[in-house]
């Protein structure tokens, strides 16, 4: 982490966490923030559902819920960058505070409950966005909708033609009752609807689901086969999770997701079930605790095919996609594989 980065993570973290991340989002728009540029290398350049990748490590939905800071995030070494959660209709979220952080567990616990400007307003920004690399849009339902099922594939056609791929997010805790839709026969139907309007956009984007890290073995398999039966590009494990086993921080008593370090083992652990139950059909992101490149590389040979960070940038700044990327190609070679996909599931019997 560079001094810039050390002085300027001291301040914001004096400030409530809300309003720290607004105006990192102003200062990365503002041009106060050095950025890295793009990192890439023959080991690294891969595949990700046909998009081309300069790396494999992404920005995951939630830091740009709004899509308001995509020119600056583009030069910050990430591979590909998921905005959102977008709704069709803006809505406040809960009421503040909503968001946490746990800096004795390098940790961070979330109840903003899909706070956004609504569809519309991040289309029409979408559709300006830079064409650097890949940039895809975390789908969300209002929480008064009558049928959230039918939001996400609103938003979808709405967004799609503007975005590389969509992930459709049944799996965050924070609006009442969305989880339910991970049940096979709800989520079934769902993707049904989303994958109807993915096939009338004139350029038809994959679609990605995240799933909650709080999932039985049973749940798990389950989801697999409705994936791979609705014709999913792929699945991101894992979102936020319920569980507080073994927080130190004096918040660990919010209620909301907690995303962060805690949630490097169970999410791993998640992502290696799946890597199973698909047996390689389908490309799996890995999300949740990724501080390091050796982290990375091991949600990697756990079988993800990419991954994202985000809480972890609260704690060492924006310059560390780079650094992972950097650390991730140095691994690689190390181990002698010429390209990611040569290291995808070789380790995932550990975590099994």
């Amino acid at each position: 982490m560079t001094r810039l980065e050390r002085i300027g993570l001291a301040l914001l973290h004096r400030l409530d966490p809300e309003v720290a991340h607004g105006l990192s989002l102003r200062a990365l728009n503002a041009g106060l923030v050095p950025l890295p540029g793009p990192v890439t290398s023959p080991r690294l350049a891969t595949t990700l559902a046909g998009m081309a990748l300069a790396n494999p490590v992404g920005l995951a939905a939630g830091f740009d819920k709004n899509a308001t800071a995509l020119a600056p995030l583009s030069r910050a070494g990430f591979g590909f960058l998921e905005v959102g959660a977008a709704t069709p209709l803006p809505q406040p979220g809960n009421p503040k505070p909503r968001l946490f952080r746990l800096t004795e567990d390098r940790a961070a616990i979330n109840r903003f409950g899909f706070n956004n400007d609504g569809m519309q307003a991040i289309a029409a920004r979408l559709a300006r966005r830079p064409r650097s690399l890949p940039v895809g849009l975390n789908l969300g339902a209002n929480k008064t909708s009558p049928d959230r099922a039918a939001d996400f594939a609103q938003v979808l056609a709405t967004c799609g033609p503007h975005v590389d791929f969509a992930t459709v997010n049944v799996s965050s805790p924070n609006t009442e009752k969305l989880r339910d839709l991970q049940g096979a026969a709800a989520l079934a139907a769902l993707l049904c609807g989303v994958m109807e309007v993915q096939a009338s956009l004139a350029r038809p984007i994959p679609i990605f689901l995240k799933i909650a890290p709080d999932l039985t073995p049973d749940e798990l398999a389950e989801i697999a086969e409705v994936a791979l039966a609705a014709g999913l590009a792929g699945i991101i494990a894992t979102n936020t999770t319920l569980s507080r086993i073994g927080l130190k921080s004096a918040t660990k008593g919010e209620s909301g997701g907690l995303s962060g370090a805690p949630l490097f083992e169970k999410s791993t652990r998640v992502l290696a079930q799946l890597s199973q139950a698909t047996a390689g059909r389908l490309p799996l992101i890995g999300v949740g605790g990724i501080e390091t490149p050796e982290q990375a590389y091991a949600k990697i040979r756990a079988g993800a095919s990419a991954v994202q960070l985000y809480t972890a940038m609260v704690y060492q700044g924006i310059g560390l996609a780079a650094r992972i990327a950097h650390g991730l190609d140095a691994l690689l070679q190390r181990d002698g594989h010429p390209d990611i996909a040569s290291a995808v599931g070789t380790a995932r019997a550990d975590w099994l």
